[in-house]
């Protein structure tokens, strides 16, 4: 049988020429196309499809935040979020909504076949730059975690406060220790996780966090 799929798209001629390239490609039959959120959220839980394409930017509700909700209500649906942007916390958010595939709007049209056809039978399809995003993520993680792991205790104690927020001052007066004796630590933590800065320090922080 033909794998049903449905387009959530608000740019008309995208939707448009998606719906004409899956309504004439062998396996797949197209069902319906939504501008919005809301729409896809009425028209898909009324007609599921086997695969449903999303696009990100939506107007009023965006994509992940629909695709939440479908997945509560439709869990057998498989979607494929499609869109123009590489931003890693994007594809993180769009995986943890429920998303099963990320593909870029950029990709060629035998590729969105090629994804349909995976996603259907249990696959993850991701266009290549995401792939690679995902895999220098979880390096980056790795190499975090890795880093963190030279710092002495205390050196922790300072990097946890410093990425919380906290001056040099009232670091000093959670730990009872010397201003001094804190910049040190800093500079220590610094050159430890190889950075300049607090912000770089603690974003390091924060993907040792996210393991």
């Amino acid at each position: 049988m033909a794998i049903t799929v449905s387009i959530v798209e608000d740019d008309r001629s995208m939707r448009e020429n998606l719906a004409a390239l899956l309504a004439n490609a062998p396996g797949l039959r197209f069902l319906a196309g939504y501008a919005d959120g809301k729409a896809a959220l009425r028209g898909l839980a009324a007609d599921p499809p086997d695969v449903a394409v999303v696009d990100i930017n939506l107007p009023g509700m965006s994509g992940i935040e629909c695709v939440a909700k479908l997945k509560a209500e439709r869990p057998r649906i498989h979607f494929l979020m499609l869109t123009a942007h590489e931003d890693t916390d994007l594809i993180f958010n769009s995986l943890r909504a429920g998303a099963r595939g990320y593909l870029l709007k950029k990709m060629a049209a035998t590729e969105l076949v090629q994804a349909i056809e995976q996603v259907h039978t249990g696959g993850a399809p991701m266009s290549l730059a995401i792939a690679r995003r995902v895999v220098d993520h979880f390096n980056e993680l790795g190499q975090a975690a890795s880093e963190i792991e030279k710092l002495a205790p205390r050196e922790r104690d300072v990097l946890t406060l410093l990425s919380q927020g906290y001056l040099y001052k009232e670091i000093s007066d959670k730990l009872g220790i010397s201003q001094s004796t804190v910049r040190t630590y800093i500079q220590r933590t610094y050159e430890k996780l190889h950075v300049q800065s607090r912000t770089e320090a603690a974003a390091k922080f924060r993907l040792r966090l996210a393991e």
